[in-house]
């Protein structure tokens, strides 16, 4: 990865649905080069794929609470079962995988305290988690 590659990531993250065209004009590119250089990193690995980001998924203090929830799995469930799983769950808006006693940290925002009750509820029943710790973001 060179410096161009760099620019054409930050544009991609920005706006994933940012045209070649208008990529390259921005980072001094004709279309081909840079669709060139997106195939290549998507290949590589580097692009592993393109999302859509929800408007309710973008924090809004009016729109209910943020949480963070430690999450241990049973020792049987698979890490990729589970990450396929919590990606169906509009109210998650990001999984980690992380290091100590957890296995994830996910950031959650949901509309009022019941909605955690059975988001909590559901990720032990359906998500095969183990342990749950919840830590609420007050701001």
């Amino acid at each position: 990865m060179d410096a161009l590659d760099e620019q054409i990531l930050g544009i991609l993250r920005a706006d994933g649905r940012a045209s070649f065209t208008a990529i390259g004009h921005e980072v001094g590119l004709s279309t081909n080069a840079v669709a060139a250089r997106v195939r290549r990193l998507r290949t590589v690995g580097v692009i592993a794929g393109f999302t859509v980001v929800l408007a309710d998924a973008q924090p809004d203090p009016a729109a209910g609470m943020e949480a963070f929830i430690d999450v241990r799995l049973h020792q049987d469930r698979d890490s990729e079962e589970f990450l396929t799983w919590v990606r169906r769950v509009s109210s998650v808006v990001d999984a980690v995988h992380v290091t100590g006693p957890y296995d994830y940290l996910l950031r959650v925002r949901v509309r009022d305290m019941p909605a955690l009750d059975r988001l909590l509820r559901a990720l032990k029943r359906d998500g095969g988690v183990m342990q749950t710790q919840t830590r609420m973001a007050l701001r």
